[in-house]
């Protein structure tokens, strides 16, 4: 029986997962050298959902870098799916929901690349993306589900998924196929020098990329020590040995947000939606000019955003802490 396209089989899986590094050493480096771990081509898994925790200062370092036909998947996809396509870093997105959020309605850039077939937007059910997932984290070909049959977002893939009926009871069941990603970018609030990550608030899907990629980078807003980490290892919830890189950067979500550092910068929020409204094709690629290929840092991109945004983003996040 042929595989489905992008199932790798339990040998494939095994082999990739033995010729790893697993050991304990440091991996903390820039986001340059982290961004050198990224091939065109390669299938990259964004952490977070939304506009949380997503892992801007990455993606900022990849479109930097000129990376091209890589195929990005995603819980729920926000502005970085924007700025994929119009950087040319993508021409494929696989995701549940694209929008830059719910206030700003249903993303003008994709639909203009999608519409015009410049780029192709591969739609699943929010389950459905969770499962494929945990298929790949567990090292299985498929995960059995009732998500999506009888809809239309499952004739959408019908060409990728499987009916089948329970081998014990009968009734009707989809087989989705596994995601096993080439590389998986994951912020995190706190890590250690080896890649112990420590998440605050919800996890999204993003335990079960880390375990299901063949590389993880993962950037933190601090690193910690390992001693920090040793006294709660409840909480931590991405292991060394998933990890391939280390990269501390603050506000690396910005203008999305962390959870108990800061909230979103919903004014650039509201100042990029008001440049793709305008004119979607060249108020998007105003925005890359102006804070992806202008600034000579991500401090300067930081500088950008306006130090009374920051100011005001990181009180709203802290104020969860207020009695």
């Amino acid at each position: 029986m042929s595989e489905a396209p992008g199932v790798k089989s339990y040998r494939e899986l095994r082999e990739a997962t033995a010729s790893r590094d697993r050991g304990l050493r440091e991996k903390v480096m820039s986001l340059e050298e982290a961004a050198s771990l990224v091939n065109d081509g390669d299938h990259v898994a964004i952490g977070g959902c939304t506009m949380s925790r997503t892992p801007i200062a990455m993606i900022w370092s990849l479109i930097r870098a000129r990376r091209a036909k890589l195929k990005v998947s995603r819980s729920i996809v926000s502005t970085e799916g924007d700025l994929h396509y119009a950087s040319g870093a993508s021409e494929h997105i696989m995701t549940s929901w694209f929008s830059q959020g719910i206030v700003w309605g249903i993303s003008k850039v994709m639909r203009h690349y999608t519409e015009k077939k410049l780029a192709r937007f591969e739609e699943w059910s929010h389950m459905s993306m969770g499962l494929r997932y945990r298929a790949g984290a567990m090292g299985v070909p498929f995960m059995a589900t009732r998500a999506m049959i009888g809809s239309d977002v499952g004739r959408l893939v019908e060409d990728q998924v499987k009916p089948m009926a329970c081998p014990f009871t009968g009734e009707p069941l989809m087989l989705l196929p596994a995601l096993n990603p080439d590389v998986a970018l994951i912020h995190v609030q706190r890590a250690d020098r080896y890649g112990n990550a420590q998440i605050d608030g919800l996890q999204f899907m993003d335990l079960d990329i880390a375990m299901a990629a063949n590389r993880v980078i993962l950037t933190t807003e601090r690193l910690i020590s390992n001693d920090q980490i040793r006294r709660a290892p409840d909480r931590t919830k991405t292991p060394f040995f998933t990890v391939d890189a280390v990269v501390e950067v603050p506000y690396g979500s910005a203008p999305h947000e962390c959870y108990g550092l800061y909230e979103p910068f919903f004014g650039h929020m509201d100042h990029y939606a008001a440049l793709t409204s305008k004119d979607t094709v060249s108020g998007v690629k105003q925005y890359l000019d102006e804070y992806y290929y202008g600034p000579a840092s991500w401090s300067d991109y930081l500088a950008k955003l306006g130090m009374d945004a920051v100011m005001d983003a990181s009180r709203r996040g802290r104020s969860i802490f207020n009695d």
